[in-house]
């Protein structure tokens, strides 16, 4: 198994593994499965993404299948350069416990210390997820934060948690 940054080539791979993250656990995304499929030409749009810069997007392949992936975007605004934000991250239910996460983690972490405006990174995870919890905390992470019925999926409301590394 192998980290590396996605390039615009993986955008397919990466869309498909998007759409089945979205559909499996609809309360870890502010994104829905519904409106991500209505969504004109994603492959395109996300092509274009991986060459963004600000934006990176790593995954983690088992020979040439992408089991996961997490997205640091540095932010843009004079005042926010220092800040970075960790989105989408996703490993396929088969291949969680297998430190795919850890793997995907460290490498997004390792990739903003390079960058040497960015001296913090936010992420957002779903209250009552405590694997996700405990990843993060484990790499250093705090939470800061706690916003009560962030999400409404199917009817049922969903807390998320707001942390912080400082690096």
């Amino acid at each position: 198994m192998k980290v590396r940054l996605l390039k615009p080539e993986d955008a397919k791979a990466y869309w498909e593994l998007r759409l089945e993250a979205l559909k499996s656990n609809p309360e870890a995304f502010a994104s829905s499965y519904e409106e991500a499929v209505q969504r004109k030409d994603p492959i395109k749009e996300i092509s274009t993404r991986f060459q963004e810069e600000g934006s990176y997007t790593f995954g983690m392949f088992d020979e040439d299948k992408l089991i996961g992936n997490v997205t640091l975007v540095q932010e843009k605004a004079l005042k926010m350069q220092h800040r970075g934000n960790i989105y989408a991250m996703y490993v396929s239910a088969e291949n969680r416990k297998s430190g795919v996460g850890r793997s995907l983690m460290q490498a997004v972490i390792q990739h903003a210390k390079t960058i040497p405006v960015l001296e913090k990174l936010n992420l957002t995870v779903e209250a009552k997820n405590e694997k996700a919890k405990n990843l993060y905390t484990s790499l250093g992470f705090k939470t800061y934060g706690y916003e009560e019925k962030a999400l409404k999926v199917d009817g049922q409301f969903h807390d998320e948690e707001h942390m912080v590394l400082f690096l």
